[in-house]
Formats: structure tokens, sequence, C-alpha cells
């Protein structure tokens, strides 16, 4: 057999001591069924408070507002309305997202209303006095109506922008090309809308400007923060009075741990494509990439799993970086106009704080190629590979052959050595796949076994979750260390008050 491609997880504490209690996991399986999530929530308080720590390196103020929509877990969001109102808050983009998290916690004064908005959203943040991060004059038009129809307070508001490539004021020079999106409004649009909310001051309060980049560059984001801090001298000049500039989130994950194992198989990946080494993939899937006449072509629809600056680190050197134009790091800028800095951080936010359980149903063997091992789960249930990351599972055995089930031994165990495997789902579909790649474990997995998929809590845990064929969307439960042992509840019986369980603290 060829050498085994592992892409192993970056495991930290105390995640990291989760996976080593194989029995603990085992027991919240047999009592909860697969698939089954498992939270951390103290972890992502410790996720906060190092976002804060940069804020504090660089003598900056302002909220981490968490993106709700990277988990639906109400213990993670009740873990966060106990932290430091004036430091952490939370980003909402449904009236759901809104009323999940009033119920967990969070006064409106800590709540930014982010994305799509339809009249009931509008009103609701209104009422309760979040921030709404407006998206389009549409929507600044349609709040006003709503504050001047019900009598409403003033509402705080932001404008988000986008198209910065199309300005070249202020000594930008030359047009340089950023990422294109469908929200916010385009920056050549800027003075429409400050004419707008100069109509609109009996109903709204501009209190800054906002942009979110779909894109890992860092000299994109700064262009458009340095952007964001002078358009907001523009707005001074018209009388209006912004003080915060919301970069929004992604400031990313490091899924693998080793680098090393990440360009051996993207290489290995191009040379499967190529024809000149075995097949990595099911059915030839080239993850975006295809031969045309001996060369690779197209580019691979992968998130950089490997990513050794990324999230805190990420804003740190954000921050850092001397701007295209003024020439002076973001931070400078920041203090010298004496700005607020929000952002909303949301993969990077619920980093390391749990995992995705799943029970090996069956494993089958096929006559021409690796086996196939069904999981009590489908591709809903984890979708890692649906937002393009790829990442080994651990394997837990179900008996007590784990001797050793910690990340270094990759839950190694007497046996018939590392296997190449395709995991699949549990649905009567052909394309339901956990994995499109070959999956290299270190033994063969056994019915009754369990897979970790670990650090989904990210988008991958619940965002694309469904009830096809009435199989069971998975439960989540909030664990937490205590001694030598954990205590676990169920996510809906979390409250910080309390340990898990109910046991108060």
């Amino acid at each position: 057999m060829s050498v085994p491609l592992y892409l192993r997880p970056r495991v930290e504490p105390p995640l990291a001591s989760l996976l080593r209690d194989g029995p603990f996991l085992h027991s919240l399986a047999d009592t909860l069924g697969s698939p089954l999530n498992v939270l951390l929530p103290q972890v992502v308080a410790d996720n906060a408070e190092r976002f804060r720590a940069v804020y504090r390196r660089h003598h900056l103020a302002g909220r981490v507002y968490f993106a709700h929509k990277a988990n639906r877990s109400s213990a993670l969001v009740r873990r966060l309305a106990a932290a430091d109102p004036a430091a952490v808050g939370i980003d909402v983009a449904s009236l759901a997202e809104l009323r999940h998290a009033l119920g967990s916690g969070f006064t409106g004064d800590r709540v930014m209303a982010t994305g799509p908005k339809d009249p009931e959203f509008l009103w609701l943040a209104a009422r309760v006095g979040a921030t709404v991060n407006l998206d389009s004059p549409g929507e600044l038009e349609q709040l006003a109506g709503l504050v001047r129809k019900f009598g409403l307070a003033k509402v705080d508001v932001l404008v988000r922008l986008s198209g910065f490539e199309a300005d070249t004021a202020h000594g930008a020079g030359t047009r340089v090309l950023s990422r294109r999106s469908r929200f916010g409004t385009p920056v050549r649009d800027a003075d429409a809308l400050w004419a707008a909310l100069e109509r609109h001051t009996d109903a709204v309060e501009l209190t800054g400007v906002a942009f979110h980049l779909d894109t890992t560059a860092q000299e994109e984001k700064a262009r458009a923060l340095e952007r964001c801090v002078l358009l907001m001298d523009d707005c001074r000049a018209r009388g209006l009075a912004p003080r915060a500039v919301d970069i929004g989130g992604g400031f990313g994950v490091g899924y693998v741990a080793d680098a090393g194992e990440w360009e051996r198989w993207t290489t290995a990946l191009s040379e499967a494509v190529l024809g000149t080494r075995p097949p990595l993939t099911w059915r030839g899937h080239g993850y975006g990439l295809r031969n045309e006449g001996g060369t690779v072509r197209g580019a691979a629809a992968l998130y950089p799993a490997h990513r050794p600056t990324a999230g805190p680190g990420y804003l740190d050197e954000l921050l850092t970086r001397p701007a295209p134009v003024l020439g002076r790091p973001p931070a400078t800028l920041l203090l010298e106009h004496l700005h607020d800095l929000y952002v909303e951080p949301g993969r990077a936010l619920v980093d390391q704080c749990g995992l995705s359980l799943a029970r090996v149903l069956d494993v089958r063997p096929t006559p021409d190629g690796p086996p196939l091992v069904r999981l009590g789960m489908n591709a809903g249930d984890v979708s890692l590979e649906e937002h393009g990351v790829l990442v080994d599972p651990v394997l837990i055995p179900r008996r007590d052959e784990h001797r050793d089930t910690s990340p270094d031994a990759y839950g190694a165990a007497a046996g018939d050595g590392p296997v190449g495997v395709h995991l699949v789902g549990n649905l009567c579909l052909e394309a339901d796949l956990i994995t499109r790649r070959l999956v290299f474990l270190p033994r063969q997995p056994r019915a009754g076994d369990l897979l970790a998929f670990v650090n989904t809590a990210g988008y991958a845990m619940d965002f694309h979750a469904h009830h096809a064929q009435r199989q069971p969307v998975a439960r989540t439960v909030a664990a937490e260390r205590e001694g030598e042992s954990w205590r676990w509840c169920l996510d809906e019986d979390y409250w910080p008050i309390t340990h898990p369980q109910g046991v108060p603290s």
C-alpha cells in the first residue's frame, strides 16, 4: 500500500482531553444516539478573551460580536451572554436568531442585526435597541418608516459598504480589484447613501460603517478598512458622527495540525488529477481541478486547512500591517480618529469548541477499491466538505483495545495497520458521502466504533442539518471538565450559572 496521506486534526486543550476519554464519548453516544455533537462552552468564552487581548495590545475600544449563524447552540450563546457586556456582543442574521439571543440573556444594546432583513426582523431589532447593520438604502427606508410608524426611539445604524475597487479617491492611484459581494452598498454610491441618512436623522443615527469581504487576503481588508476611515471623514463633513468601523469576520481557523501533511495531500491531488498516481477521491472527484491535455486546470475549492496564522492572530496581523494609501497600520488609523473597532467572528470564535460523533454501522469491502465505511450520520450532519474543509476524523475504538486515543496516537490500536477508506452516510442516496476523498485511518474501523470529527462547531455541526428520510438530526450536549471526569447536559439545559447536569456552581 502507498504511504498514507493523513490530514490529522489540530487539537488543543481541553478538546484534546475530551478526545482521549473514549469511554465517556461512547457512553454519550450509547445514551443519545448517533450522530451526536459535543460542545465545550468555556472555550468560546476563552476565544472571545483572546480576541479582546488583541484589542488591548493595540489600545483599541469596541466589541467582539459572535456571528450566531456559525452554530445554533444555546449553550454557546448563553455562555457569551455572561461575558463582559462592554466587550462581547452577538451578530444575528434573522428574526429567529434575534429572538434566541434575547432569550439567552443578551440585552438589545449588545446585539448587531445583520444579513437580509424582513419587516418583522427590523421592527424587533429597533424595538429592543439593537444596532442595525444596513445592507442597502432600501433597508434604511424601511427601518425609518417603522421607527416613525410605531413611535420608536432612534435606532443606531451602521452601513455596510462594498465595491471598494471601484473608488480611487483619496490618493488610491490605481484601481485594485477586490472580491465582489452581493451585500452592501457600493462605495461609488456613498454620497447618495449619506444624503439618505441625512433625510432620516429623526429616525436613525449613523454610528459607523462596515464591510465584510469573503477573502483571506489581508491586503484587501486593510485597503477596505482604511477606505472606511476616510469615508467617515466625509460623513463628519456632512454633520454625521460615525464612531466605529465594523470589519466583519473571516479570521479563519487552522484545522490540520501539520503543514507538511497538507502540502503533501494537495500535491498528491494534482498528481491524481493528472493520472500519475492512484485516485485519492470517490470516482476521481477533483475538488475543482481537472486534467486538460496533461495540464492541471481550474482552482481547488478547498479551505486552507493548515493556517499558521488564524483567529486572533490574523486580526493582530491585519491591524499591524501598513495600509496601502496612508501607509500607517489600521490600528494607528483607528486610534488617531478615535474610532472603535467591531469584529464579527463566527468560525474563529468557536474554534476548538466541540466535535461531532458518528457510530460505525458497517464496513463493506469493494471488489475494485477501498472499503466503504457506513456511518450513523449523513453529509448534512457534518458538513466539513460542504465548506471545503478537509481533515481526518479520529477513530475511537468500541472495546477496551484503545489503550491510547490521544491525538498523537491518532486512535492507534493493535490491529491491521493503516488503511484507506471511503466514509459514506446513512441516506439512500449515491451522493451521500461524508468525505469525497480517501480517508486514512490507523486501522480498519469495525461496527460499533466511533469516528470523532474534530472542531466542527463552526458551520460544520448544524448549518446543513436536515430531516431527509426521517433520519435523526444530531442532538447536542454541553460538557465541561470536573476533576478527573466530565459532566454534561443537553445543550438546551445549559445555563452559565450552573454546571452541566444542573449542579450549582
